[in-house]
């Protein structure tokens, strides 16, 4: 196992290289003029252009300035935002822990909500049940995450006045308002989700339902509830680990826009307002961020397998 997990992580450093290469170079191809973003005036001669750069380190060539900032974040400083003037690391410590959260929310609705439809329309297939089930979940599917978090802000509002509180409060210092800021933006982003786990999961406990063991424990006199979950659902369980895990990705791609649509301070409003400023070193933080979570999230997903399949060895 050792070996493997550092096998692993060895083999992380090339896949998260290729990604700073591409942030580096993606972010250069931002249409706008740094000199007038960072002035904040139309008005700039060429002088000023000059200083704004040399002063940003834009001035030098672009293999020097990729070795430069790789190097630095390195030893733990991804530098300073362009616009804000703030600390790259900085901004993200302070917003991490919405998008962490909401992300986390939203996966546990997802998982809430796909689970039970996944195994109940297993169990009812070809019945009425089970193609109620899958019209839904096709429905939830084909519906983009700004879409149905316009619908819940817009509906609710205009049916009963109501609307989310603005911003954020810390679970820790108010767990009921901010349940009340997060759980629209949850909902919003876990139903695609919870659409494509759900009929994974109604794949996968048709495939283990027809197997011999199952019809084996069956033929013993085991009750339907130790059949499901001890024997059938465990072993259902390896491709929607690997979906979820997948999928945890999309999620976060995803709070870049449920969070400017709630106007939710995070980690992808962050981006989003780094994008449209063009402040390299915040985008080119943000994102690589975002890849060193989702190589931990696929790393502990794999780990995962053996503790659902004890035939899985880690050589």
């Amino acid at each position: 196992m050792g070996q493997y997990l550092l096998r692993r992580l060895l083999l992380s450093v090339p896949v998260l290289f290729v990604v700073s290469v591409v942030i580096f170079a993606g972010v250069r191809m931002i249409p706008g003029d740094v000199c007038r973003l960072v002035l904040q005036t139309p008005d700039v001669d060429q002088a000023q252009c000059d200083r704004v750069l040399r002063g940003l380190g834009l001035d030098k060539p672009a293999v020097t300035q990729y070795l430069h900032w790789s190097g630095n974040v390195l030893r733990g400083d991804f530098g300073v935002s362009m616009i804000s003037h703030r600390s790259v690391w900085g901004e993200i410590q302070d917003r991490m822990a919405l998008t962490g959260e909401l992300a986390v929310l939203a996966a546990a609705i997802a998982v809430i909500l796909a689970a039970p439809i996944g195994i109940y329309s297993a169990l009812r297939q070809d019945q009425f049940a089970d193609y109620g089930l899958r019209i839904l979940t096709v429905g939830w599917l084909s519906m983009p995450a700004f879409f149905v978090a316009t619908l819940l802000i817009t509906f609710p509002a205009k049916w009963w006045g109501y609307s989310p509180p603005v911003g954020y409060v810390p679970p820790w210092i108010d767990p009921l308002k901010n349940l009340q800021q997060l759980y629209l933006p949850a909902i919003s982003l876990a139903l695609s989700l919870s659409a494509t786990l759900a009929r994974l999961t109604r794949s996968s406990m048709l495939e283990v339902l027809h197997q011999d063991y199952v019809r084996t424990a069956r033929a013993k006199g085991l009750r339907d509830g130790i059949v499901m979950f001890r024997h059938a659902l465990k072993n259902a369980m390896l491709p929607i680990v690997t979906l979820f895990g997948l999928q945890l990705g999309f999620l976060l791609g995803g709070t870049v826009v449920l969070e400017s649509v709630y106007a939710l301070p995070g980690l992808g409003t962050l981006l989003l307002n780094s994008v449209i400023t063009k402040d390299y070193t915040q985008i080119q933080g943000v994102v690589l961020f975002f890849a060193v979570i989702i190589i931990l999230i696929n790393l502990l997903v794999d780990m995962s397998y053996a503790w659902l399949d004890p035939r899985v060895k880690y050589g």
